[in-house]
């Protein structure tokens, strides 16, 4: 288990084109938070939720904190993220990302000496919300914040990179399935064909 570094799970996404909260959305009776979760909890010993709704995770064993900047994006729970975790590091994802590869996400972090965020690459672009930050990114993203610029990977060029790039990602992940996550209701069924009834039940409780 990684102690070293903190997981940092986004859950405070408004999911405009869900039209409801994607974390708690249930496929065959599993909430997708719960298996992303489960994931995480298996692989960090510190586990972060950033939300601006803490009510609802109350009953997670988990450090729960709410955005320090409202209205922000994705650039604002990271940057809450990064101030309330207790170790230099953190590798953050957001909450919609039910196919995790902790061989993958270990490979991640083992690049991250020397780099200040370690980032996946694909033919698609960056990958984010599923990367390795070091406390050295809070000021940049703080520069963006208050510059009302909220693109994530704005701040990428103040400071040291190291992208993962798709031959890399795919000793370990050949699909690329990482990075898969909800954002439509086409997608959401997309996910569901893959993990049907008992498959998803099977794969929450093996995880």
């Amino acid at each position: 288990m990684v102690s070293d570094v903190t997981c940092v799970i986004l859950a405070g996404g408004q999911s405009r084109r869900m039209g409801q909260d994607k974390a708690f959305i249930q496929v065959a009776g599993v909430r997708l938070f719960d298996y992303v979760y489960g994931k995480c909890r298996k692989f960090f010993s510190r586990v972060v939720i950033v939300t601006n709704r803490p009510e609802q995770f109350h009953d997670y064993p988990a450090h729960v904190v709410t955005d320090e900047i409202t209205v922000t994006a994705s650039l604002g729970g990271l940057y809450t993220g990064l101030l309330r975790a207790e170790t230099d590091y953190v590798f953050c994802l957001a909450c919609d990302m039910p196919f995790l590869q902790p061989p993958f996400i270990r490979y991640l972090l083992s690049l991250r000496f020397d780099y200040d965020v370690v980032i996946p690459r694909t033919s698609e672009g960056l990958e984010p919300l599923h990367a390795v930050y070091s406390k050295k990114c809070i000021n940049p993203i703080k520069r963006l914040l208050d510059a009302g610029q909220f693109q994530i990977t704005k701040f990428l060029s103040e400071v040291r990179v190291r992208y993962c790039e798709t031959k890399e990602i795919q000793r370990y992940d050949p699909s690329l399935s990482s990075f898969v996550n909800i954002n439509t209701k086409a997608d959401l069924r997309r996910i569901q064909a893959k993990l049907q009834g008992d498959r998803w039940e099977k794969l929450l409780e093996a995880s």
